[in-house]
């Protein structure tokens, strides 16, 4: 690229240079703009020559099973792009950061986005990302789970295709809990039974304050017929089944089925908990079952998975989905080859390496009912229930604002007074959609 930046420095044409010398430079000056053009195009990769670079930013992935995807998709281009997989930091917080950043600045470099479930809403509004349309469209409807689709959707578009998704289960020990609970009221009344018998019986959850807190109130709250925004995300909706909702978070925290850690869990120390043999339920999603058989396998032939808790008996469990989706970026170069290599990151074979290497929940329907994968997640038919009765989180561009105000409100879960924290949460919200108070 030096020579094209040595091209692009600005021709003397006044001063020391005679007219006939300047009219001599100027037409090679304006000869060498085809070979500019050339040169500017060829930086799309690393030699200057070859296939379009599409930059694929995504979660960190220690499996491979990104990595392989990327790999996949660039050798299906037949030479026409290559898709270079872009590591995010780490922790969700980071990774919006950094996204963000680079698309206000306008970055022409960021071709595919991977997009937590919660931030769709956000980058289309901010008008970062582009809508799916047409054949595009078609295809990435095609076979998708509704849930799943309806995080990547925005004011009636689609902005994203699923990549991945994710719900929690509810996972317990068939040698001290033979019939498994269906409600939070009955495991609650398992636990204290247990506890008076002196076998292990905590009820491992996420209870720090973060978004696994957001996530569990949520869950409840969709579970017990309500919503935590109204249908058209403009204020707080909450009432009854959020007190509901609650009063069940802080009477496990109260009672002999909370772990003595709850208020500073999250979803790995749950899982360490529950290998340790210390509980005998836990509320998950299903990357405990590969570990508990990795790290206890004595304790893993006990090791048992039913349908997330119910709030009340006859109204079915909404677990919230997680997952991630991917978006083309408004300032691509490459938006047409960015919305095809989308479409073969997410494909069968993709999906099917990310579940089995990646312990990923696919978004392909078909692929619940594949032998491969049934025969590494025995919990199929479960998660596909869960899946098409799930809930997801409020769609608003506000949601950083709305989960702060919900997670440091119910921070922490023993500390809960139902009826006016749901009033404090719901003022807050409140304010969040109106821009006012809190920053995330």
């Amino acid at each position: 690229m030096e020579s094209v930046q040595r091209i692009l420095r600005p021709h003397r044409l006044h001063g020391t240079n005679t007219p006939r010398r300047s009219t001599v430079r100027l037409l090679r000056s304006l000869a060498a703009l085809p070979l500019l053009a050339v040169l500017a195009s060829a930086c799309d990769s690393p030699t200057g020559t070859g296939p379009v670079t599409l930059n694929w930013y995504n979660f960190p992935d220690d499996s491979g099973a990104l990595a392989t995807a990327a790999g996949n998709c660039t050798k299906a281009s037949g030479g026409r792009y290559r898709v270079a997989y872009n590591k995010l930091p780490r922790t969700a917080d980071g990774q919006r950061q950094q996204l963000v950043r680079r698309l206000a600045a306008r970055d022409s470099t960021v071709d595919i986005l991977g997009l937590d479930v919660t931030w769709p809403a956000e980058f289309a509004e901010a008008k970062w990302i582009l809508p799916w349309r047409g054949a595009n469209l078609r295809r990435a409807r095609q076979d998708t789970l509704e849930v799943p689709l309806e995080t990547a959707s925005w004011k009636g578009r689609l902005y994203a295709v699923p990549y991945n998704t994710n719900t929690q289960l509810l996972w317990y020990r068939d040698d001290i809990v033979p019939t498994p609970p269906t409600t939070w009221a009955e495991m609650l009344d398992m636990a204290r039974a247990l506890a008076e018998r002196g076998k292990p019986h905590y009820v491992e959850i996420q209870g720090a304050q973060y978004e696994g807190l957001t996530v569990w109130f949520n869950s409840l709250v969709e579970s017990a017929g309500g919503s935590i925004l109204n249908a058209r995300a403009t204020a707080p909706s909450l009432g009854p089944p959020a007190v509901r909702a609650a009063t069940i978070m802080r009477d496990l925290a109260t009672s002999p089925a909370a772990d003595p850690s709850l208020s500073n869990q999250m979803e790995d120390q749950n899982r360490l908990a529950m290998e340790s043999g210390t509980a005998a339920f836990e509320v998950n999603y299903p990357f405990v079952y590969p570990s508990m058989k990795a790290n206890n396998p004595k304790l893993f032939k006990n090791f048992r998975w039913t349908s997330y808790p119910r709030v009340q008996a006859g109204r079915p469990a909404k677990p919230t989905i997680g997952g991630i989706d991917l978006a083309v970026g408004a300032y691509s170069r490459h938006a047409d080859l960015a919305f095809e290599a989308a479409l073969c990151l997410r494909n069968r074979q993709n999906q099917m390496t990310a579940a089995l290497q990646g312990g990923l929940p696919p978004t392909l329907r078909s692929l619940y009912s594949d032998p491969a994968l049934v025969k590494d997640y025995p919990f199929a038919a479960q998660v596909l229930a869960a899946l098409e009765s799930a809930s997801i989180r409020p769609k608003t561009p506000a949601y950083q604002n709305v989960s702060i105000a919900i997670s440091h409100t119910l921070s922490p879960p023993s500390g809960i007074e139902p009826r006016s924290d749901v009033e404090r949460i719901g003022s807050q919200i409140q304010d969040a959609l109106e821009s006012k108070g809190l920053i995330p």
